[in-house]
């Protein structure tokens, strides 16, 4: 929903009547995830995508109806071979979509998740549509019982999204959990031009970009205009004092080893996702052999992703960023970083934990 954001916002300005059809499961190989969404307005104006195009005509018409009768609706849309021409799925997996008309409660739930960037979630009634919106301290919308409000929050603490059938009071319920949690950080340390590109792709793939460095005349705002924050201190010191999470990625630029081994022997005891340090394999073999004389185990040290990146053949700092991006994409989602003509199975896999 909250890709939708700019969009919706102007929407309930002008109090529009919409409808929403939601991804609330997918089964096999499917191109969009639970919680990616399409709205309809009663102009027949269309925001958003739920399967990249396969079934957006039928998801379209849907919500067309959903807005006539009020109606919500849950289908499934699956592969057709029969066909041709036939709604389905080209790709051979499955969508189970829910939508609804938004109503005031709705839309009060929704404004909650739109002005915020803390984490909440979105918890929704899957046979009338009714609406709650969940945040550390607050609830705002339809009410729920309190047996369906536990199992939200548990859900937000993790981040999880998906649909549940839970017993309480009133009887058996079933609603879909949107959990949305504020973006991972990335962290490149080394004001270099490099980095200047890997902060426009950070950015591109939904982080919050931080770049460090500790030489005030490279570490400017004019130098990384995409950067959401320039930090000028000595990047050792900034890492062992900022918050870090499971989903904080660190890309290491500076290839500079005064800079470089304080800096990696901070980075390889932290619980972050990902740790990348650029240089040539001799600055490698250098880098490695200092961190083993400060001490690093080796399983610590098979943490560290260097030469950063992918073998693409990259030349320009551009492709570099492509390159660096691949490979925390790859470890992020579990893939092979091969070909995908040189690997067999469903091209999407089971949808992993987002960081």
């Amino acid at each position: 929903m909250r890709d939708l954001t700019a969009e919706l916002r102007k929407w309930h300005a002008v109090q529009k009547d919409y409808a929403v059809a939601t991804v609330i499961g997918v089964t096999g190989s499917a191109p969009r995830p639970p919680g990616a969404a399409l709205a309809v307005d009663a102009d027949g104006n269309v925001i958003g995508s739920i399967s990249g195009g396969c079934v957006e005509g039928a998801i379209y018409e849907l919500c067309r109806a959903v807005l006539r009768t009020g109606q919500p609706v849950r289908e499934i849309f699956g592969y057709s071979d029969d066909d041709a021409f036939a709604v389905g799925l080209t790709c051979g997996g499955e969508l189970e979509v829910f939508v609804q008309r938004i109503t005031e409660v709705e839309r009060v739930a929704i404004e909650a998740i739109l002005r915020t960037d803390e984490a909440v979630t979105l918890v929704r009634d899957l046979k009338t549509g009714a609406a709650m919106a969940i945040g550390s301290w607050w609830t705002v919308g339809a009410a729920f019982d309190e047996v369906v409000v536990a199992e939200a929050m548990a859900m937000l603490d993790t981040g999880a999204t998906g649909v549940r059938e839970i017993g309480c009071g009133t009887g058996e319920v079933a609603v879909f959990v949107e959990s949305y949690v504020p973006p991972p950080r990335m962290i490149v340390f080394g004001a270099i031009d490099f980095a200047a590109a890997v902060t426009r792709i950070g950015r591109f793939l939904g982080y919050h970009v931080t770049v460090c460095d500790a030489r005030p005349v490279f570490a400017t705002r004019a130098r990384f205009p995409d950067a959401d924050e320039i930090v000028v201190q000595w990047p050792d010191r900034y890492l062992a004092r900022t918050q870090v999470d499971s989903r904080t990625v660190l890309c290491v630029l500076t290839h500079d080893a005064k800079f470089d081994i304080p800096l990696l022997e901070v980075a390889l005891r932290l619980p972050v996702a990902y740790v990348g340090a650029m240089g040539s394999r001799r600055t490698h073999g250098d880098r490695m052999a200092g961190l083993r004389a400060a001490g690093m185990t080796e399983s610590q040290l098979a943490r560290l992703h260097s030469p950063i990146g992918l073998d693409l053949g990259a030349r320009t700092a551009e492709e570099t960023a492509v390159s660096i991006a691949a490979e925390i994409v790859a470890v992020r989602r579990g893939g092979s970083a091969q070909p995908l003509t040189a690997t067999g199975g469903p091209i999407h896999r089971d949808l992993l934990p987002v960081w």
